[in-house]
């Protein structure tokens, strides 16, 4: 029997594996809901008293540790940066209880001030002394990033205000990123990096929910409209970006290399459920330049695959992607217009490994039976694992209010699919 990490490498290479490859919790888009991983604890492994460490506090998604990976056959993990989207790092833990009851851990810089209606603030590096980044409403079971847009005036806009997150990684950073990638290959697993600082963008970082005072474009609306009336804005920041990208690659490279197989370089999302966010040419001209040379310096020192979040209709710009030189497409979002895993698979698997799709996340999952989760997962297996090229996942991370019994059917349909 091969090992996940045998398994992961022999998919990526577009190889027929002994049986379809499975990751969840390796990416911050790949990942489960931490109400979702306590109850499959407890399902499983029987734990009742266990609590599961919230890694992602953003989008508040568990670990799945070694103990639980075994138990589902889970054979990717991440080696993912030591800070969180809140500016704090993952240690410390202290326990912490969810509003539907659900006991967890969380960093000890997870600090959160009431809304004064029943929900909860979250504040940049744990500080309540400062404006809060994050808002949770009541019974709510994610954060969402708060507007601290400063009013803009035409006139004093510095691309430099929009890069003041990036920077060169500390040896710090670098001695942790190393680390992980060995730990990983020494227990032949699957490894994923999520490289800090190329998701060119990527909307779910532009708030910059880590830092305590922000400047530049923040706002989610103001940022969109910037891509096309402050063109050479964005172009400039993207420049900047991309520069101290390159040479913090150079360092990664280094320290880590052949330690992890895969590199998640960019989670912006360019369609919708109907259609894509921008044209082609946008694309082309504003984005796909940059893409280009992070994934052409990742290819020229490194061995990993290039892996890349994209949600909605992007059916239009998958060739582009692959001309940009990504390796990986996920989530493959199958209910979108246009995205039929048939066509997907016919014209684009021998170029692409498709990396999620295998079970849609907005109706079947949490809303269908059980009888419909395991039959859609074997379909899915059986359409995009052919030939390999297909690590199995749900189309994005598994959300917190997915019946139990509908995710304990879909790992038994990947049970099953190795049977055959």
């Amino acid at each position: 029997m091969i090992t996940s990490r045998e398994r992961l490498s022999t998919t990526l290479n577009h190889k027929t594996p002994d049986r379809v490859c499975v990751d969840f919790g390796s990416t911050p888009v790949t990942g489960i809901a931490v109400t979702m991983v306590s109850k499959l604890r407890k399902a499983i492994l029987g734990e009742k008293d266990y609590r599961v460490k919230v890694i992602e506090p953003y989008q508040m998604l568990g670990e799945v540790d070694d103990l639980l990976a075994e138990a589902l056959g889970i054979d990717v993990q991440g080696v993912i940066p030591p800070g969180t989207l809140f500016g704090f790092e993952n240690k410390d833990w202290k326990p912490f209880t969810l509003f539907d009851g659900t006991e967890v851990l969380v960093p000890g810089a997870f600090n959160i001030t009431p809304d004064g209606k029943g929900g909860w603030f979250i504040h940049p590096e744990g500080d309540t002394s400062v404006p809060p980044s994050g808002h949770m409403p009541k019974d709510g079971f994610y954060f969402d990033a708060i507007n601290r847009q400063q009013p803009i005036r035409e006139e004093m806009l510095d691309p430099a205000d929009n890069l003041e997150e990036f920077g060169p990684l500390s040896q710090k950073d670098l001695d942790h990123f190393a680390s992980e990638a060995k730990r990983m290959a020494g227990k032949n697993k699957g490894a994923v990096l999520t490289v800090p600082g190329t998701a060119f963008g990527d909307i779910a970082l532009v708030s910059a929910t880590w830092l305590k005072k922000v400047k530049g474009i923040r706002d989610v609306e103001e940022w969109y409209v910037s891509t096309t009336s402050r063109r050479d804005y964005v172009y400039k920041v993207f420049e900047g970006q991309c520069k101290i990208a390159l040479k913090n690659l150079e360092q990664l490279a280094k320290a880590i290399g052949d330690g992890v197989q895969a590199a998640f370089t960019t989670g912006a999302d360019f369609g919708t459920q109907r259609g894509l966010f921008i044209s082609p040419k946008t694309y082309r001209e504003l984005y796909k330049p940059f893409h280009l040379q992070v994934n052409n310096f990742i290819h020229q020192h490194t061995g990993w695959k290039t892996f890349m979040h994209s949600c909605g209709a992007i059916v239009e710009l998958i060739p582009d992607f692959i001309e940009a030189g990504f390796d990986i497409l996920n989530p493959v979002q199958c209910s979108a217009v246009n995205m039929d895993p048939l066509r997907l698979k016919k014209e684009f698997g021998k170029d692409i490994t498709f990396w999620g799709g295998g079970v849609d996340t907005q109706k079947t999952l949490p809303y269908g039976t059980p009888k419909e989760v395991y039959e859609e997962v074997r379909s899915r297996i059986s359409l995009f694992n052919e030939g390999g090229g297909f690590v199995f996942n749900s189309v994005h991370n598994v959300q917190a209010n997915v019946p139990l019994e509908n995710l304990l059917a879909m790992f038994e349909a990947v049970r099953d699919s190795a049977k055959g």
